[in-house]
């Protein structure tokens, strides 16, 4: 074979790696993995390599990573239950629609399928691989290493990005072949934009006097396509999540959840931009009448679930400037809307600071982290008061896990988040609770330096849950916790430790813990039961 080269499988995975531009691994070994680190091991100038305490927090790594920077995140743990052991954050990567690739060992070869009972062995873990994955795939020799990861990484960065993974047995990943590496593929080609679909937009466009427009993830990186649409027409843009920091909240025409929910009864136009329209088709509690709907989305499977007036199958970057440039082109000029935008958020910006102390302690955070630093949320009520209470300002700098809501997900995918971003600051909001999910990672923190600062806000109690079960049951029952001193917690294990016990006390412990070396943990005690219920800006109408 031309330009063959002799090699083990796994130095031809780590080959691969940097050939795709790929300069982070995060993991865990174990034995069936042995000759994959062997090659990390011989190529770690050019591949840096992360260790977690836990497999969930190596695949979270990856997760923050890739969620962070746009870029390829990877992660590598032993089959079975290594493998399981990641797969809550798998799920998070696919309902955040981030790139993700896990790279799992398996049992040796002539075993699999066969039921004997080996170390780590799982039913049918491809199968289980699939389940949970855009794509998922078996190394069965070194030579099919180039084609494999090459799809895998056409898979995903093509159309609706999303999680793969790659299993290699054991025995494979020690065996050596001729290996040839021919030229590296490129993503597949986005859809054409449909001309008629953009005209069937614009239809409807100019036909509206209330538009809205909402974007997802799929709008993150068009954001000032997406504001010359939203002036073109006067439109608010709403986003709930993962479309947050798109267009900046400084901009009259950008409005959180809970101000969008003002627009919402009078909207008679939905523009819908890589989201699948979570706020209106699931958390507003009714939709105005002769509502119409115009999609850009480059997920085919998701324009079927939810049918639009005007579905525009195309990536959102190529679609919405032909959309702008045929406003354009038809002369529609809507009177100004933005003293009326800018009305609204401030209204709404008034009445949201009864949730306390968690706006309180959001604004600490805003003050002291940089306009380009990383905000990195949790399921927690802090989290929860973030989604319309926290301000964000650039592309990809507030973090979320989607419509997963992954407890405990927060403080291991932020370390993920600073290694990909090492100069910028990177703050992690956390509850007590979620946060014992991760908490050893604290000495990965410490291993490998990483300054991220975490915040833990304790009130001794899965908060929400605590609540509902008062609120709305006989009482609490496995809501109340017992918690550790977290401040000796972290001290223990070599990380800088604080308490904050106003929101003044916790704004001077961050700019301090930005400043550090290394890992800094901020405790804030919150009194059980004093934090104000998000939700009514979050599921209007009831949760």
């Amino acid at each position: 074979m031309a330009n063959a080269e002799s090699m083990t499988t796994g130095q031809a995975l780590v080959k691969s790696l940097m050939r795709h531009g790929v300069d982070t691994v995060f993991g865990l070994p174990g034995v069936q993995t042995y000759a994959l680190f062997d090659a990390l091991h011989e190529y770690q100038e050019q591949v840096r390599y992360v260790g977690a305490r836990h497999e969930q927090g190596a695949a979270y790594m990856a997760f923050g990573y890739a969620k962070s920077t746009g870029r390829v995140g990877v992660y590598t743990v032993v089959p079975g239950p290594g493998f399981l052991n990641s797969t809550a954050a798998l799920c998070s990567a696919y309902g955040a629609n981030s790139p993700v690739l896990c790279l799992t060992g398996q049992i040796p070869s002539k075993h699999i399928g066969s039921g004997a009972g080996l170390l780590h062995e799982l039913p049918d873990q491809l199968a289980t691989i699939r389940l949970l994955t855009k794509w998922g795939e078996r190394i069965d020799k070194p030579e099919q290493v180039p084609a494999v990861m090459d799809e895998a990484f056409v898979q995903m960065t093509s159309g609706r990005p999303r999680p793969v993974a790659v299993e290699i047995p054991w025995d494979v990943l020690a065996a050596k072949g001729e290996v040839a590496f021919g030229d590296r593929r490129a993503a597949d080609p986005s859809p054409p934009v449909d001309l008629r679909a953009i005209d069937e937009a614009v239809a409807l466009i100019r036909a509206a006097q209330r538009p809205m427009i909402m974007i997802g993830s799929g709008a993150m990186n068009i954001g000032a396509d997406v504001l010359e649409l939203a002036q073109r027409i006067q439109a608010p843009i709403v986003s709930f999540r993962s479309g947050r920091g798109a267009v900046s909240d400084e901009s009259p025409y950008c409005l959180t959840c809970a101000e969008g929910y003002r627009w919402w009864d009078k909207t008679d136009l939905l523009i819908g931009i890589g989201s699948r329209l979570e706020l209106q088709y699931f958390r507003w509690p009714s939709r105005p009448p002769n509502l119409k709907l115009v999609r850009i989305e480059i997920d085919a499977r998701e324009l079927a679930r939810l049918p639009a007036h005007a579905s525009i199958l195309a990536d959102a970057r190529l679609a919405t400037p032909e959309l702008n440039a045929a406003l354009k082109r038809s002369g529609f000029n809507p009177r100004s809307m933005e003293a009326e935008f800018a009305a609204t958020k401030a209204q709404v910006q008034r009445e949201i600071q009864e949730v306390q102390p968690q706006m309180s302690h959001l604004r600490a955070i805003r003050e002291a982290l940089p306009r380009d630093g990383f905000f990195v949320e949790e399921i927690s009520q802090v989290g929860f008061a973030s989604y319309f209470g926290f301000p964000v300002y650039l592309p990809r700098t507030m973090v979320t896990c989607g419509y997963q809501g992954t407890l405990g997900f927060g403080f291991p995918t932020a370390l993920g988040v600073k290694v990909g971003n090492p100069s910028k600051a990177v703050v992690s909001i956390t509850g007590d609770g979620g946060f014992m999910f991760g908490v050893q990672e604290l000495a990965a923190a410490v291993q490998y330096n990483i300054n991220l600062v975490t915040v833990v806000f304790n009130n001794n109690a899965y908060g929400n849950v605590l609540r509902d079960q008062k609120r709305a049951f006989r009482g609490p029952l496995g809501s109340e916790l017992r918690n550790p001193d977290f401040v000796k917690l972290g001290e223990s294990f070599g990380v800088r430790s604080l308490r904050a016990h106003t929101p003044e006390e916790l704004r001077a412990s961050l700019e301090r813990g930005f400043a550090e070396n290394g890992p800094v943990l901020i405790e804030v005690p919150v009194p059980q039961g004093s934090e104000v219920s998000p939700w009514k800006y979050l599921v209007p109408g009831g949760y």
